[in-house]
């Protein structure tokens, strides 16, 4: 189960770094995972922008960029026409912030031409030689506009007859169009890191504020911290307590407290969500993290600490009582720091649980758009990339990320989890 669970984490991972994680057949070896490419985009984002992990356009580049064309012997290999168009960089809000093109500081020039031949095999396997020629540009920053603005990207467009077939060039094109005559390329300076993690800079990039150009995805990440991080000390403090109180103290109705703890975990919160809307639209708590921080059902975590309490040796606590401590002196002086096992459980069940809550913050918090949880983001990523527009690789490497925190948590806590569970009996 492990080696399919980590097969499929890293086959999401791998289709979060493409250009089009929809393609078929899916390859798995591509530019993102090509050494050779990374050495060329370093190549190229230095040249474009002097930075060779995240490269760039910038004044005074001048970049060069090769391709090569091989076509039948019988076929005359003409020069393909080259521009920089005028692209904005994706579906999502940065192309409505986007203020400088590349387009308008670059010049291309074509600097050499060279012809050569190559062998290949022919439908019947038969070996043919078709003949080849290496186009090498200079794609420059214009010299009249010395103190220009420095661009993220630079767009690359190359239209040659469809008998031409594209053999090589430094990074692969990002698409092909028009039945292969039109060859795309989003960024030729993109640097190593620039490459490699494209789609990760447009999440964070191309989800912005458009009045202040403020990343909404990370303030998305840092409200479901908070959340998280609120709702497990509450969880933790109602839990150890409610635990506490029903394993211990023997009072009146604790049997039907119990029995009602018990039916409240059959009760799906969709049945509850209108009763709790209204109470918190009254509280003037919506469209704040409070409302989801405290709207939770702590039935599982109090059965859980109540178990772990009930085998705890009473003899300890007498102990403690005849050396003249009360009641709560025991909770929280020798009864919690011995409960260090179940409260590590349930903090971790408690703030995966938050992490991943859906429903909850897309009913209490809409408005505005830096208030969201991650979770609800990435619905917002789905609508602007996803659907129509077909940029999945930028939703998929969200996804990816609002991931990440709970599997290192797991990954750094999974051994006192399964040790718990085995020595204590805790489910």
């Amino acid at each position: 189960m492990a080696t399919i669970m980590a097969g499929t984490f890293v086959l999401a991972f791998m289709a979060s770094l493409k250009v089009d994680p929809l393609e078929k057949p899916f390859r798995i070896y591509f530019d993102q995972l090509n050494p050779a490419a990374w050495i060329a985009a370093a190549r190229l984002g230095q040249e474009g922008g002097g930075d060779a992990l995240w490269g760039g356009f910038s004044p005074v580049a001048k970049v060069d960029f090769s391709v090569t064309y091989a076509a039948p012997a019988d076929t005359p290999i003409v020069e393909p026409k080259a521009e920089v168009p005028r692209r904005r960089p994706g579906s999502g809000i940065a192309a409505a912030l986007m203020r400088d093109y590349a387009a308008d500081y670059a010049s291309i020039a074509l600097k050499s031409s060279s012809a050569a031949t190559m062998q290949v095999r022919n439908e019947r396997g038969v070996r043919e030689e078709w003949q080849t020629r290496t186009f090498a540009y200079e794609i420059t920053y214009s010299t009249d506009r010395p103190n220009g603005p420095r661009i993220e990207r630079t767009p690359f467009n190359l239209t040659a007859p469809p008998s031409q077939t594209l053999i090589d060039s430094p990074i692969s094109p990002s698409r092909s169009e028009r039945r292969g005559r039109l060859l795309s390329w989003d960024n030729i300076t993109p640097g190593a890191l620039g490459l490699i993690f494209n789609n990760y800079r447009r999440v964070i990039n191309e989800t912005a504020d458009l009045q202040t150009g403020k990343s909404l995805f990370g303030s998305w990440l840092v409200n479901s911290f908070v959340i998280a991080i609120g709702r497990l000390v509450l969880t933790l403090v109602v839990a150890s307590l409610a635990g506490y109180a029903l394993a211990r103290l023997k009072f009146r109705g604790s049997r039907l407290l119990f029995a009602a703890l018990l039916f409240s975990m059959t009760i799906p919160a969709q049945v509850t969500f209108v009763s709790n809307y209204l109470i918190f639209r009254d509280l003037s708590l919506l469209n704040t993290p409070w409302s989801v921080v405290v709207v939770f059902v702590a039935s599982a975590n109090v059965l859980l600490m109540k178990q772990f309490f009930e085998g705890f040796p009473r003899e300890i606590e007498e102990a403690a009582i005849v050396d003249g401590a009360n009641r709560f002196q025991v909770f929280c002086k020798i009864v919690l720091p011995n409960a260090k096992p179940a409260l590590l459980v349930n903090a971790i069940l408690a703030f995966q649980g938050a992490w991943n809550d859906f429903f909850w913050p897309l009913v209490l918090i809409t408005s505005p758009p830096e208030a969201l949880t991650v979770q609800v983001g990435l619905l917002s990523l789905r609508r602007s990339f996803g659907g129509a527009q077909g940029d999945w690789g930028v939703v998929l490497a969200g996804a990816f990320i609002s991931i990440v925190p709970v599997i290192i948590l797991f990954v750094l806590f999974q051994r006192h989890i399964v040790s718990t569970q085995a020595a204590k009996g805790i489910t």
